[in-house]
C-alpha cells in the first residue's frame, strides 16, 4: 500500500501528461480518489501495536547502504490521510478555472501529491531527501506559470529560500550517515541513523543544519519572507498545496528526522527554536489584522498557526507533539477551506479587498454559513476541529516554559480578531452593486465547502479519531528520543 500511495499519483501525472485533452481533469480526480481509497484501506487495516505498517523495502544502492524503503505509523499515516483527503478537493477546486494548459496543471498537481506521500512514508534518509526536493519541482512550476502579478521574481525566491535550506538538511544528514557503522557499512536507514550518539558540540551543527530547511518550509520567523507573497500570487489549487500540504512536511521533518537524529541538541537550541517560533505567532497576528487584502490575511494567519504547532513540537513532551500532529491536519483541512472562500469570492466579485465587500450573506445565507464553521474551526472554538489541538499545544508550551505558554495564548485572541473581523466585513454590512446580486453555493461548491465544514465539526466532538491513531507512535518516538 505504500507503494501504491506513490506510484497511482505519479503513473497518472506520466498518463495525464501524454493524454493531453479536456478530460484531463476527470482522470486527475480519478487518481485522486483512488488514493483516498488506498489511503482509507491503510487505516483500516492499520495495528497500532506494530512499530510499522505496510512496509516496503528493496535495495536501491545498497554498497552505499541506500534503499528504496517506505513504511507507516500513526504518524505518516496521518500525514498521507492528510495529502490524500485534501488531494481530491483541491483537484475539484480546481475545475473552476481553465488553466490553458490543463493537461501540464493536473499532471503537475498529481506528481506533487506523490511526493509529499513519499516524503511522509520514506524510512530512509536519502529517500526522504529526494521526495523532499522533488516535491520544490511541480510547485515551482504551477507557481510560475499560472501564478499572479510578478509571479517570476516571487516563485523564484521561493525557491532559493527551500532550496538552499534543503542543502544544509542535506549536509547534516550526510555527517550523520558517515558516523554509522552497520557491518562496517555506512546506512541511510532511520534505525541506524537514529543509533548514532553525537558530541553535543556536533550535534548543535546537525540540528541546526535541519532546521534551517524545516524552518523554512513551515515558515518560522524569520524565515517567513517568502510565505506571503507566494501564497498570493500562486494560483488557488497551488495556494491550498503550499499551505494545505507543502509545510507539513516541515513540522513532520522535525519530529521524524531533526530531533530523533540529534536530540543531544535540544537543551542547547530548543529555547531559541521555540522563542523564534512565538515571536512567530505575535507578528504575523498583528500584521493579519492589518491586512484588508483576505488571501494576505489567511496568509499571515497560517504563519501564527503554524509558529504554535512548532512551539508544542519542539516543547517535546507528549501533550505538546500529539496537539502538533492533531493540529497539522485541522490547520490543513481549515486553510484549504479558507482558500476555497477566497477563490469563490475573487471569481465571483473580481477583488480579495475587504472594503469592496459587505452584506453577502444577505444573497447568499448557505455560503456564509459554511463560511462561518470554517472560521470558528480557524478561531479554534470549543466543538470544532481546531479546539482540541490548540488546547493541546498551549498546554504543551505551558508545560515547557510559563511565559512562552503565556505568549503562545495569544494566537488564540489574536486569532478571533482577525478572523471574525473579516467575516464580519465580507459577511455582513452595507451591500454594494456587486456583493447585492451575489449568488449562493453552486453544487461544486456545495461539494468542497460542505466536505470541509463536515471535517470541522466531526473531528471538533471526536478528536479521538486522531489521538488513538498516533498514540503509540507518539509514545514510540519520545521513549526512544530521550532529551
Amino acid at each position: 500500500m505504500s507503494l501504491l500511495l506513490i506510484l497511482i499519483p505519479l503513473l497518472s501525472s506520466l498518463a495525464i501528461f501524454a493524454l493531453r485533452g479536456a478530460n484531463v481533469r476527470y482522470v486527475a480526480l480519478a487518481a485522486a480518489v483512488a488514493n483516498l481509497a488506498v489511503t482509507a484501506a491503510a487505516w483500516a487495516g492499520f495495528d497500532s501495536s506494530a512499530a510499522v505498517n505496510h512496509a516496503f523495502s528493496a535495495p536501491w544502492v545498497p554498497q552505499a547502504g541506500i534503499s528504496f524503503s517506505l513504511s507507516m505509523d500513526g504518524i505518516s499515516l496521518l500525514l498521507v490521510a492528510l495529502t490524500n483527503l485534501l488531494a481530491p478537493l483541491i483537484v475539484l477546486s480546481s475545475y473552476n478555472r481553465s488553466f490553458g494548459q490543463d493537461a501540464r496543471y493536473y499532471g503537475l498537481v498529481l506528481m506533487m501529491i506523490g511526493a509529499l506521500n513519499g516524503v511522509f512514508l520514506a524510512d530512509d534518509g536519502l529517500l526522504f531527501y529526494i521526495f523532499y526536493e522533488l516535491a520544490l519541482i511541480p510547485i515551482y512550476f504551477i507557481c510560475a506559470i499560472w501564478g499572479g502579478d510578478d509571479r517570476i521574481r516571487v516563485t523564484l525566491k521561493f525557491f532559493i529560500y527551500t532550496f538552499i535550506g534543503s542543502l544544509f538538511m542535506l549536509v547534516s544528514l550526510l555527517w550523520v550517515y558517515m558516523q554509522t557503522n552497520v557491518e562496517g557499512h555506512h546506512s541511510f536507514a532511520w534505525t541506524d541513523l537514529v543509533q548514532v550518539q553525537l558530541p553535543e558540540h556536533t550535534a548543535n551543527w546537525v540540528m541546526l543544519g535541519f532546521f534551517l530547511a524545516f524552518a523554512v518550509k513551515m515558515p518560522v520567523f524569520p524565515f517567513h519572507t517568502w510565505q506571503p507573497d507566494t501564497y498570493v500570487s500562486a494560483p488557488t489549487g497551488g495556494t491550498m498545496l503550499l499551505s494545505g500540504i507543502m509545510l507539513k512536511m516541515g513540522i513532520y521533518g522535525v519530529i521524524r528526522w531533526m530531533v530523533p537524529l540529534a536530540p543531544e541538541a535540544m537543551h542547547t537550541l530548543a529555547p531559541t527554536f521555540i522563542t523564534l517560533a512565538v515571536i512567530g505567532i505575535v507578528y504575523a497576528s498583528i500584521i493579519a489584522i492589518k491586512q484588508s487584502d483576505l488571501k494576505r490575511l489567511i496568509a499571515y494567519s497560517s504563519i501564527a498557526h503554524v509558529g504554535l504547532i512548532a512551539a508544542g513540537v519542539l516543547a517535546w513532551n507528549k501533550t505538546g507533539v500529539q496537539g502538533g500532529l492533531i493540529q497539522m491536519l485541522n490547520h490543513g483541512i481549515n486553510v484549504v477551506g479558507l482558500f476555497y472562500v477566497v477563490d469563490l469570492l475573487e471569481r465571483r466579485l473580481g477583488t480579495r479587498s475587504l472594503s469592496d465587500m459587505g452584506g453577502i450573506a444577505k444573497s447568499a445565507p448557505r455560503f456564509a454559513t459554511l463560511f462561518m464553521i470554517i472560521t470558528l474551526g480557524a478561531v479554534a472554538v470549543p466543538l470544532t476541529n481546531g479546539f482540541p489541538g490548540e488546547f493541546m499545544l498551549l498546554n504543551g508550551v505551558w508545560k515547557y516554559n510559563f511565559w512562552a505558554g503565556l505568549a503562545a495564548g495569544f494566537t488564540i485572541i489574536f486569532g478571533a480578531v482577525y478572523m471574525l473581523r473579516a467575516y464580519g466585513l465580507a459577511m455582513f454590512g452595507t451591500t454594494n452593486d456587486n456583493t447585492e446580486r451575489f449568488a449562493d453555493v453552486e453544487t461544486r461548491d456545495w461539494i468542497v465547502l460542505g466536505a470541509i465544514a463536515a471535517l470541522v465539526i466531526l473531528l471538533g466532538f471526536f478528536p479521538q479519531i486522531v489521538l488513538n491513531l498516533t498514540d503509540a507512535s507518539v509514545n514510540r518516538i519520545l521513549g526512544a528520543v530521550q532529551i
